[in-house]
Parts: C-alpha cells; structure tokens; sequence
C-alpha cells in the first residue's frame, strides 16, 4: 500500500510538474511604473487567476523611456496597456495594435490652475502657459485645444505649451499657470504638497466630454490571427477582468499587493487604487467612446486616415 501510495503521490507531482511546465507564457508590458494603476494585473497574477487560466504571466514594468508601442512591435511583449491616442498613432505608422480589451470605461485626465490664479474658465487660457506630459499622453490635451480653436505655438491668441515633467513641480515653481494631473495619482500628489481641494479649479476630462480611452489592452493584429494565441489572450483578459474585479472590491489588499511587487509608498497606493476603482468598468470598449477618440485625433491630424480594424471585441465577448 505504501509503495503504491508513493508513486500515486509521485504520479500526482509529475503531472502537477508537467502542467506547470505547460503553462502558456504571457508577457504583459505595463505603460507606466509598479502603482495601482495596474493594481488588477497584480492582484491577478498575485491571487493564482493567471495560473488557473493555466498562464504564466510576467508583467514588466514601464517607465519615461519605456514605449509601450515599441516593445511589442520589437516583440518583447505579447499585449500591452496602451492609450488609445498613442496605439492609432503607432498602428498609422505600420505598428499592427489591436485593442482587445478596455478595463479603463473612462479618462482619469484633468487640467488643474490654482484658483488665485488667472484662468477660471477654458475662455481664460488664452494667451496662458499650459503643461502636459508627452510621449502619447498629449494627444488628449491637444484634440481639446483644437476643439476650443486654440493654436498651441503660443502668442496671444493661442496657447503656450509647456512639456511637462512626470511631476507637479511645474505647478508649484510656477512655470505653468496649470498643469495635467491623473485622478488617481498627480492630483494626490498637490494635495500632499499643501494645496486643499478649494484651492484648484479643475478641469475634467470625462466630465467635459473630452476624454480620450486611457488604459487599454492592446495585442498585434498578425498574431491575433493565430487561433492559439487569440485563446491565450482570451484567457489573459478573462484572469485579469477578475484581478481588477477583486481590486475594486478590495483596494487596500490590492494596494498592499502593489506594493509586494516594487510600488512605492503605501498611503499614496492605497489612494490611487480607491481612485482607479472609479474608472474600471466590464472591460469591453465602447465604440462610441473609440469613435469620438478617433475623431479627435483626426480633427486634430494626430492621424490622417480613418482607422480600420483598430480593435475587436472578440476577445472580450469570449471572455467576459
């Protein structure tokens, strides 16, 4: 009985050992550095929802100088979280990027202006100083310039634009009369520097009907072609819907997982999960949002062709 207890036991690890094995890797590359963000990928891959999709799924980091677009058309990611305005824009330059999921169902964008200072109202930015973060995150910013009829080279009848720095010191050193703030993330970052919510007017994306899709996942149209891969990434999207799910419904364990994995300072996560939670929806596009996004982009020559095939949502309806 006992030899045939050990090798049943034995049976058992070499089959456990060989689906382990056979797990199906997945490299996810994250737009921005370890924070709660990303809080559902964590949580996903923390809570074991990747491995019972039988995946193996390492999530990589970004950074200023890391380009989500770049890494996978280079092949060194399998899907990545991208805005909307940075993949058509790549997709217009021959990067294949196919969005497959939004777990971002709205923008965590704003414009804040201190209120002792000189602009109240969008009609006082004229002739004004503006900062903005660049490298893809722009675009939001300059389609609503153009939708107000603002020239942004500067002058008195335009807008002077200040490429911003992944910071608030802008604001604070007073080189921009306003500055880009996230929701989950910038906008803590003034209030911990001493301002009080009184002392901002803010401007809000989503609440103006500016708001650009944020936060996307984004895989290449030439493998999605491949059925093997398409089930993976069905799978993937499944597994990490559940991750933000759990995230959303338990934010301070999401941020304490954030932090597990290279996040930095535990209050400032905590906060950022509890604001990222508010954007989160089912995780499949709507195409009405996709469609004022491609307008603006249009309307504003960040692309010059109506974009076809940009996303699916085969992925999502498997998935979800």
């Amino acid at each position: 009985m006992r030899k045939l207890t050990v090798s049943l036991l034995a049976s058992a690890m070499s089959l456990a050992a060989a689906q382990a094995f056979a797990a199906d890797a997945v490299a996810l590359q994250l737009k921005w550095v370890t924070q709660g963000q990303f809080a559902g990928y964590y949580v996903a891959a923390d809570k074991g929802f990747y491995e019972e999709e039988n995946l193996d799924v390492t999530i990589k980091p970004g950074g200023p100088d890391i380009a989500p677009e770049q890494v996978i058309a280079g092949g060194g990611a399998d899907v990545i979280v991208d805005w909307m305005g940075g993949a058509l824009a790549a997709r217009e330059k021959g990067v294949g990027l196919v969005n497959i999921a939004q777990p971002f169902a709205k923008a965590g964008m704003e414009l804040v202006c201190p209120k002792d200072g000189p602009i109240k109202t969008e009609a006082d930015f004229k002739g004004h100083t503006l900062g903005v973060w660049f490298f893809g995150n722009e675009y939001p910013f300059y389609a609503w310039m153009n939708k107000l009829g603002l020239p942004t080279e500067g002058g008195a009848d335009g807008v002077t634009v200040l490429k911003q720095s992944f910071d608030v010191q802008p604001l604070i050193q007073k080189q921009a009369d306003c500055i880009s703030v996230m929701t989950y993330n910038e906008y803590w970052q003034l209030i911990d520097a001493g301002y009080k919510p009184e002392d901002l007017t803010v401007f809000n994306y989503s609440a103006m009907g500016n708001d650009l899709m944020e936060d996307g996942l984004y895989a290449m149209e030439d493998k999605l072609k491949d059925p093997a891969f398409a089930d993976k990434m069905v799978r993937f999207v499944r597994a990490s819907m559940k991750g933000w799910k759990y995230a959303v419904e338990n934010p301070d364990e999401a941020a304490e997982i954030v932090m597990d994995n290279g996040g930095q300072d535990e209050n400032h996560q905590k906060r950022m999960v509890g604001e990222v939670a508010k954007l989160i929806g089912d995780g499949k596009l709507e195409t009405a949002l996709y469609d004022r996004t491609a307008k603006a982009l249009l309307d504003q020559k960040i692309i010059t062709k109506e974009p076809q095939g940009a996303w699916t949502h085969d992925i999502t309806d498997k998935a979800l």
